[in-house]
Formats: structure tokens, C-alpha cells, sequence
């Protein structure tokens, strides 16, 4: 996998196959791999969060979630053949564990959405062992749930709690973990437990999943949306400027 910076964030040039290709190849090594997913919000927000840029740029795999972020490195002249979304790479590594026989432990959202979640992953991959999972509400006894989590036995842990938290904890805590592999999935828990909608399809292949989003939350969403593209916009346009004055 080929890595690139853009607007000082880190992130790996890779289809989905190779991603889910090189995530077994370290699983079967039994050597540690760190992943995170960025998207125009997480980039936005690392240029001013030092911590969360650190525990990003940590990371072994770094996969272009938003196609915004696809968009904005093409416009920079980089070749990014697709995004690597991490609701679709959850998918894709859960299906890699039923056949490898790899235990999984899922953890974050509430405790319904966990649990619902657990239960259909287990429906739609009937090989697959979860070991063990925790809601996201546990930061008044993080160790415990490290605790829990290496007991465990889990080989895969995917983290579903909202940024920058899920990237600062794994970071914090990768080395007790006791697992080979471990990823921030955001709010895949909630599409997967049925709580949210994806958009469709058409939707996501032109970056208007954000839109989406918005339409569904409008109240919650259309600031966070409407404030972190518009900043990742200026900040594409003086990078294209700068880069263009560099020549």
C-alpha cells in the first residue's frame, strides 16, 4: 500500500481487497496492526486536536473513508482508486473471521445497539465467534473493559464510538489490549442494528452521505456537516494554491 499526506493527515492508497489482504497477512503473523479511517470531519478536526492527529498518524492502516476526502486528493493530482469505507471494511474483515475462525469482540454504542448488533452479525455470519462485547459508556473504569477485552481471547476488536475518542483509546491502550488487530468502525453499530440509514448507494458513490445524514438529523447534523466541509474546501483551495506557486 502506497501512503500519502494530505493536509498533513497520513492515509494509505489501497482497494478494499488489499486492505482486508494485508489485515489477514498480520493476523496470521500474530504481529499488532492499528487502523483508523479518515474523512473530511476527522481531517478538519486534526488540524487543530494535536492528540487526535498523534493517535491517527499511530495508526499501521490508514483507509480514505469519505469519498470527500477521494475527491479532494484527486483534486491534488493523487491516483485514489476507491474509498475504503469502514462500515463496508467491518463487513469484509467479519466475513475474513467467520471463514479464518478469528474471535471478534465489539465494542461501543449503547447497550441495546451492541447487543442487536451482535446478534445480527452472528445471523449474517453464522461461523462467526464474538467473544465478548461492551457498550461505549465505561469511561469511569476504562481498565475493566481492557480487562475484559484481553480475557477475552478476541483477535479482532472494532471500536464504535465517536471521534476523537475511539482513535485517543486505542491509542492509550493498544499495548493491553491482547488483541492482533483493532479498528474504529464510528457509527457502524447503529446502521448495523438498524438505528440508522445508510444512504443509498448512488448517494455514497458521489459523496452525498453526509446530505443524508443531514436529512435524518438535521438538528445534530447540519452544523457539524455544513461547518467541516466548508473548511475542507478552503483548505483543498490553499493547498492547490500553494502547491500551484511551489511550480
Amino acid at each position: 500500500m502506497k501512503r500519502i499526506e494530505l493536509l498533513k493527515s497520513p492515509m494509505d492508497i489501497a482497494t478494499m481487497a488489499e486492505t482486508v489482504n494485508s489485515i489477514e497477512a498480520k493476523i496470521d503473523k500474530g504481529e499488532f496492526l492499528q487502523h483508523v479511517v479518515v474523512n473530511v470531519a476527522k481531517i478538519v478536526h486534526m488540524q487543530k486536536d494535536p492528540i487526535l492527529a498523534a493517535s491517527v498518524n499511530a495508526c499501521d492502516v490508514i483507509n480514505i473513508d469519505g469519498m470527500g476526502v477521494v475527491f479532494g486528493a484527486r483534486f491534488l493530482g493523487h491516483d485514489v482508486p476507491e474509498r475504503v469505507a469502514g462500515v463496508d471494511l467491518f463487513h469484509e474483515l467479519l466475513k475474513m473471521s467467520a471463514k479464518r475462525g478469528f474471535p471478534v469482540f465489539l465494542l461501543g454504542a449503547t447497550e441495546d445497539v451492541v447487543i442487536k448488533t451482535t446478534e445480527k452479525v452472528q445471523l449474517l455470519y453464522p461461523n462467526l465467534k464474538v467473544a465478548g462485547f461492551n457498550d461505549g459508556y465505561f469511561w469511569d473504569n476504562e481498565e475493566a473493559v481492557v480487562n475484559k477485552i484481553r480475557e477475552s481471547g478476541a483477535k479482532l476488536l472494532f471500536v464504535a464510538i465517536t471521534s476523537p475518542k475511539k482513535e485517543n483509546f486505542i491509542n492509550k491502550w493498544q499495548d493491553k489490549l491482547g488483541v492482533d488487530f483493532v479498528m474504529g468502525v464510528g457509527g457502524t453499530f447503529d446502521v448495523v442494528a438498524g438505528k440508522v440509514k445508510r444512504a443509498p448507494v448512488w448517494m455514497q458513490k458521489y459523496g452525498l452521505e453526509w446530505f443524508y445524514r443531514v436529512m435524518q438529523e438535521p438538528g445534530r447534523m447540519w452544523k457539524r456537516y455544513f461547518v467541516t466541509n466548508s473548511v475542507f474546501l478552503y483548505l483543498l483551495l490553499k493547498e492547490k494554491l500553494f502547491s500551484s506557486h511551489k511550480l
